[in-house]
């Protein structure tokens, strides 16, 4: 007879597993350190910001002038106090955009800062904060945020000239027939005279061979440490735009590192139009583990997933422990069907399915801007507190982590606007879940929210529960629901005043394991 489960971040779905065997995996399948602290990060701030900022655009080519890249100042301090007044406890930004312009600079591409004029803005012509993502990752570490970086995998400077300029033809083709155009099609139209420019290896059609990353270029600075070992080395079979990745990974997390978060961006904008790069993410996996062991990688294995929408928004039932019929290790997202996008990716029915080989912790991050677009546009306005409010509420409130884009404008700063509604926003937290209460007799509470939490040290495991409150000595019940997770918060219909609150667990996987409940009351219930 087999023995109890040992908890693990990923489990094995045998073809000899019951159904109930396998919600009891489910029961035992536990965060990694890395994915425990960020799930305790409730609010992580995203910076959009790079070539798009500058040339006004929500989506770039990649056959952008490096010259364009030029904003009058980056003040970054002035982001890390917005960031943190909103509560923030982490920040990420976009290193690398699918415009493919890149914020350091990369020993592999002439398309990055280095060729830009910000990178000589400065007495003696080197500005000390040209490179940007270096000032960034400081900033924020002066401030005591921990940091992650987007790096997208999609990247149009890399697009093969000769396919885009065939590409660039047949999108005027279509614009002359009146054919509808994408966004990517019609900012490649925009530049269509200028080729991408980087070295054409995104989906070129180069087999994968063996490579040493990293990749040593001539008068490269760091090769003294990798002979004496100082700086690792890895070998990887890689195609022409994996081992560029790659290498970008690995400047990153030994120059920048360790990250707290590594970013990856499902978008394929070329697959239909004849350009596909098949990416080898157990590599990008395995180097992003070994150098950076608690960070956690967005959409990868031992990471984070994808909500399933771009309004900030979590599932009423959101269960951190999800299926796949893949191996997590071989696929971006997780293995997950859709995208993540499906109302039901955790239940028992899902997780019992036929096909289902692995279960995996793999908690969801719901990321939405602050503006309509993720890159500033001066014409649109930010979110009002009590919009933000309602976010965080049903995202962190609802067993996920809030993923905030706030971008800076052109001019380095972010805008006053969204620094007065950020300001509120973390002012209204604070006021309403800076510290809790519970009702006890004698001392009577009153509340309009209760937040409970498991301790997901042991797992998630709650599957339905009810409220009750013990209001003039009768117990009744004020809030119900499914899921609990790393946290959940239920807002009631009206304040109640009890002096005891207690949580009926009527469905579980396991023996639940809940955290002290607390009650809360709301800015407009103090009035």
């Amino acid at each position: 007879m087999r023995g109890a489960h040992h908890p693990a971040p990923q489990q094995v779905v045998e073809d000899c597993d019951t159904p109930a065997r396998i919600i009891d995996k489910a029961a035992h399948t536990v965060p990694t350190a890395g994915q425990r602290a960020w799930q305790q990060r409730e609010v992580t701030a995203f910076t959009h910001f790079g070539m798009n900022t500058m040339t006004g655009r929500q989506w770039g080519s990649g056959a952008e002038d490096e010259k364009l890249f030029d904003p009058p100042e980056l003040a970054m301090d002035q982001w890390m106090r917005a960031y943190k007044a909103a509560g923030a406890q982490q920040v990420m930004l976009t290193a690398k955009h699918h415009d493919g312009f890149v914020l350091y600079p990369s020993r592999y591409t002439d398309h990055d800062v280095e060729a830009s004029p910000w990178w000589t803005k400065g007495p003696g012509g080197r500005n000390s904060d040209g490179d940007v993502l270096g000032a960034y990752v400081k900033a924020a570490r002066k401030a005591g945020l921990k940091v992650g970086v987007y790096l997208s995998p999609a990247d149009g400077a890399e697009l093969p000239h000769a396919w885009h300029a065939q590409w660039v033809e047949k999108i005027r083709e279509k614009q002359q027939n009146g054919e509808e155009l994408s966004l990517p099609e019609r900012m490649a139209l925009e530049d269509g005279d200028r080729a991408p420019a980087g070295q054409g290896r995104y989906g070129n059609g180069s087999k994968p061979t063996e490579r040493t990353i990293p990749t040593l270029v001539p008068g490269d600075d760091r090769a003294d440490k990798v002979a004496s070992g100082a700086l690792p080395t890895f070998r990887f079979a890689a195609d022409d735009y994996d081992a560029y990745y790659l290498n970008q990974i690995y400047e990153i997390l030994t120059q920048y590192g360790p990250i707290d978060e590594f970013w990856l961006d499902g978008a394929n904008p070329w697959g239909g139009a004849g350009v596909t790069q098949h990416y080898n993410v157990r590599n990008w996996f395995e180097l992003i583990h070994a150098l950076s062991p608690n960070s956690v990688i967005f959409q990868g294995a031992q990471g984070v997933r994808w909500v399933g929408n771009e309004d900030g928004i979590a599932r009423e039932t959101e269960w951190s422990v999800t299926p796949s019929a893949v191996d997590p290790w071989t696929v971006i997202g997780g293995g997950l069907p859709n995208d993540s996008t499906d109302a039901d990716i955790g239940s028992r029915a899902k997780l019992t399915a036929p096909g289902v080989r692995y279960l995996q912790w793999y908690p969801a991050e719901a990321d939405v801007s602050i503006r309509p677009g993720w890159f500033h546009d001066p014409a649109e306005r930010p979110k009002t507190p009590d919009q933000l409010m309602s976010l965080y509420e049903r995202s962190v409130g609802r067993n996920a982590s809030l993923l905030l884009n706030v971008p800076p404008a052109k001019n380095g700063r972010i805008d006053d606007a969204d620094m007065a509604s950020l300001t509120a926003f973390g002012k209204a937290v604070r006021t309403t879940y800076g510290t809790g209460s519970r009702p006890t007799p004698g001392h009577p509470v009153t509340f309009d929210r209760v937040r409970l939490g498991e301790d997901i040290r042991q797992g998630q495991r709650v599957e339905e529960f009810t409220v009750q409150a013990r209001v003039a000595g009768t117990w009744r019940d004020i809030a119900s629901g499914t899921t609990v997770g790393a946290r959940r918060i239920l807002p009631l219909a009206a304040p109640v005043t009890a002096d005891g609150l207690r949580i009926r667990v009527l469905a579980s996987r396991a023996a639940p394991r809940l955290l002290p409940p607390t009650v809360h009351l709301g800015e407009a219930g103090r009035g």
